[in-house]
């Protein structure tokens, strides 16, 4: 069993830079890829970011550019660094896990990005 807990999130002016962090704990070894998903009111889940087995970087096109993916395998830890935040950037933001075929979902993070 994999335990995710996120921390990060908040209220952002536009253009303002936001830091996700997300830790998973548990009897976990070698995680294959960690990332972070968000949800819009009344959207779609859609993948953020994601990093597979330390070094493989996927990025949604319409972050390409302002967010950075990072993640410290020694200590489970998958960090999103958010910069030029947009508006249409605000959402519940997922950390997302998957290990062992299955994926493990953190309790969302609320990113709110408003004048």
């Amino acid at each position: 069993q994999v335990q995710l807990v996120e921390s990060g999130g908040g209220l952002v002016q536009p253009g303002g830079s936001l830091t996700l962090s997300c830790v998973a704990s548990g009897s976990i070894f070698n995680i294959y890829a960690m990332g972070w998903y968000r949800q819009a009111p009344g959207k779609e889940r859609e993948l953020v970011a994601d990093i597979i087995s330390g070094s493989s970087t996927n990025y949604a096109d319409s972050v390409k550019g302002r967010f950075t993916i990072s993640r410290d395998n020694a200590k489970n830890t998958v960090v999103l660094q958010m910069n030029s935040l947009k508006p249409e950037d605000t959402g519940v933001y997922y950390c997302n896990v998957r290990y062992c075929h299955e994926p493990y979902w953190g309790q969302g993070t609320q990113v709110t990005v408003s004048s």
